[in-house]
């Protein structure tokens, strides 16, 4: 008699994003090519698990799937350690465990967010062999240096900055332009400092609207035609939470006389193909994810540090955040350049 073959499967959860289908690939071809083990997809993250919703994957349906953008599996944001309104299932993290092992799951790869991960953390601590991967476009999960989705996004907003140069300098207007990152600024930063921004405002760095007009005035008067305002969607934007580049943009104009113009590019920067960047980021995440199930090594979210793929354990990364340190020596040597960050 043979071995039995490890079983394990895979899903997808939180926001969708660019390298998903890689990182999928990556796991599967692993898994199956270099170690000969089963491989389960399980539809729209967490709830998959609960209904038992997945699909066996092989080599001919992980084929074609590098560069597409999204996710073959689908995702959900469920998390089944949250209670909600209108639960049919009373004990959702228990009903998990029994479909993981009416499934004949030996490990289960959670790829997503700082949710996701959290998520994993609590199922590891219920005794499931869980890897973590880290997914968003945010770049702010803790414990790597990088998470795959980034590289793609900043490209996307770059191209938008770069786009809005042209249709600022014609009409000499300041354009706004918003990006996404709720608690991090990653996006904004890096899109702003690779696009010659010359406002850039993040979460982490607390803004005066004063500051903010006396940059722009000074720069009209010093007969540069137009500015370039790039803000985080996770901006303070006073008591009423509004939308942060209308917000802006509407203050821009009010204190300065400005013409000022805003731009929202929202989902866009989740869409499309992953760059190459990404899609060997995600590759390696994968390839790493199932070695660590080979191993035993469980428990674990997979990261990057410097250049080398670690794992990471997830009891350490489940409520924390990566931030964008306002005393950052990018964001020093932007301050240099003239890039203004709306302190006092």
């Amino acid at each position: 008699m043979g071995t039995k073959k490890m079983k394990i499967g895979i899903l997808s959860a939180g926001g969708d994003c660019p390298g998903i289908n890689a990182t999928i690939r990556g796991i599967g071809k692993t898994a199956i090519v270099e170690y000969g083990m089963e491989v389960l997809g399980i539809a729209n993250g967490f709830s998959g698990l609960l209904e038992k919703d997945v699909i066996p994957l092989n080599e001919q349906l992980l084929s074609g799937i590098l560069t597409l953008g999204g996710t073959i599996l689908g995702t959900s944001r469920m998390k089944p350690f949250k209670h909600q309104e209108g639960d049919l299932v009373s004990d959702k993290p228990q009903l998990i465990k029994q479909n993981y092992k009416e499934l004949g799951l030996d490990a289960l790869v959670c790829i997503g967010g700082n949710g996701t991960q959290e998520t994993a953390s609590l199922l590891s601590k219920e005794g499931l062999n869980i890897v973590g991967i880290p997914k968003t476009i945010d770049n702010d999960v803790w414990g790597t240096d990088v998470t795959f989705g980034f590289d793609t996004a900043l490209h996307i907003a770059t191209e938008a900055i770069d786009r809005l140069h042209t249709t600022a300098n014609s009409h000499k207007r300041v354009m706004v332009i918003e990006v996404m990152g709720h608690h991090a600024g990653w996006i904004a930063l890096y899109s702003g400092i690779a696009g010659g921004g010359d406002v850039i405002l993040i979460p982490e760095i607390e803004y005066d609207l004063e500051s903010v007009a006396n940059c722009l005035i000074d720069r009209s008067r010093k007969k540069k035609p137009y500015s370039i305002v790039v803000v985080a969607e996770g901006i303070k934007t006073g008591k009423k939470k509004k939308n942060a580049g209308a917000y802006i943009a509407k203050k821009i104009r009010k204190m300065t006389g400005l013409e000022t113009r805003e731009t929202v590019l929202g989902y866009i920067q989740r869409g499309g193909s992953p760059t190459p960047s990404d899609r060997i980021l995600a590759t390696r995440y994968g390839a790493y994810a199932v070695e660590l199930i080979n191993k035993g090594s469980f428990g674990q979210m997979v990261g990057i540090r410097g250049n080398e793929i670690v794992g990471v354990p997830l009891e350490e990364v489940g409520g924390r955040l990566r931030l964008v340190d306002p005393k950052n020596g990018l964001v020093a040597k932007a301050r240099h350049m003239g890039v203004c960050f709306g302190e006092k």
